[in-house]
């Protein structure tokens, strides 16, 4: 852990919400609102999250599957998120939702032509900016919990 959590409180509540009380507590509600406001498929979502969590290197990411009405993703799942370019596993969408994942964490400025055809073909304007701002959450909050030392110990709240 890079922070030191007073006895008695707990890491994640304690950096997300009390250590920077006008910053951590809207972080965190931004963080929870791309789960409880996709419009995205399961599959898609968490391609993008996973790859997501595979570059930050995020502990707690890479364990946690997101769950919609009782479902969840296989457990090869991430394999194949791994292997996004050539999996059988995936299809357009879901692989274009890795590969722009891994290209908005890795190489943001080579965001080509044909790359937005390809999006464009398969995503709709407002499907892009929610998988933007989807990653760009999963980008920014993974990284700060890897970071601070907090992904071995985040547990996220459910939604209310």
């Amino acid at each position: 852990m890079n922070i030191d959590i007073p006895d008695g409180k707990d890491p994640i509540l304690y950096v997300w919400g009390e250590l920077v009380p006008g910053i951590g507590p809207a972080a965190s509600a931004f963080s929870l609102s791309v789960y409880e406001h996709t419009t995205l498929g399961l599959r898609e979502f968490e391609a993008a999250r996973l790859r997501v969590a595979q570059i930050n290197g995020c502990v707690f990411c890479l364990d946690w599957r997101t769950e919609r009405d009782g479902e969840k993703v296989e457990d090869a799942f991430l394999d194949a998120v791994s292997d996004w370019r050539t999996t059988d596993a995936f299809d357009e969408r879901t692989r274009l939702a890795a590969e722009y994942a891994e290209r908005y964490a890795t190489d943001h400025h080579n965001l080509d032509p044909e790359f937005w055809d390809r999006m464009t073909a398969h995503y709709t304007q407002l499907e892009v900016v929610e998988l933007s701002m989807s990653i760009g959450s999963w980008l920014a909050f993974g990284r700060l919990n890897h970071v601070l030392g907090l992904d071995t110990m985040c547990v996220l709240p459910r939604p209310t």
